[in-house]
């Protein structure tokens, strides 16, 4: 009995050191995949007009899908973070409020824009300049992604001499 389970021992040392001497299978990358019916357009950051303040973005986004889909994150490379955001009006004041998730229900588009819903870019590198160029990727609850790209804006430029929708 002991020298069947030296034997065991000893085959299982060997498999174990023959793993560890093996090279790690290469990561596989997989592209985001947007849900059904998702698309985006007019994507545009207004770049912050004094240092160290945040940026915003802006898109329109669609669902010709037969299901509601909810905007969980967004991520924009280079930023320390990002915020949903909701402009709201209370008697006599306006503000700003952060949204954990958006809906987009299902047959309909949802705009972001200045005056209503925004993304709120924390953290960009002041390298950016008006006229580039990022992808930036929406995260839904379900796991699902989609990837678009955003113009970079100057402070307060609307983007109405920029071609949208491409």
């Amino acid at each position: 009995m002991r020298k069947l389970f030296g034997l065991v021992a000893s085959t299982a040392l060997v498999c174990g050191l023959a793993a560890c001497s093996s090279e790690p299978e290469a990561p596989v990358e997989v592209a985001p995949e947007a849900p059904d019916g998702i698309s985006v357009s007019d994507g545009r950051v207004n770049l912050p007009a004094v240092s160290g303040n945040p940026a915003a973005l802006y898109f329109t986004i669609s669902n010709d899908g037969s299901a509601d889909q909810m905007m969980r994150a967004i991520h924009v490379p280079g930023s320390e973070s990002t915020q949903f955001h909701e402009t709201v009006q209370w008697p006599n004041e306006i503000s700003m409020q952060e949204l954990l998730q958006v809906n987009v229900p299902a047959g309909e588009s949802v705009t972001f824009e200045p005056g209503g819903m925004h993304v709120m870019v924390f953290g960009l590198p002041e390298s950016l300049e008006p006229g580039g160029e990022l992808e930036v990727t929406l995260s839904f609850v379900r796991g699902d992604k989609v990837s678009f790209p955003v113009h970079l804006l100057a402070p307060g430029d609307d983007g109405s001499s920029m071609e949208m929708g491409e």
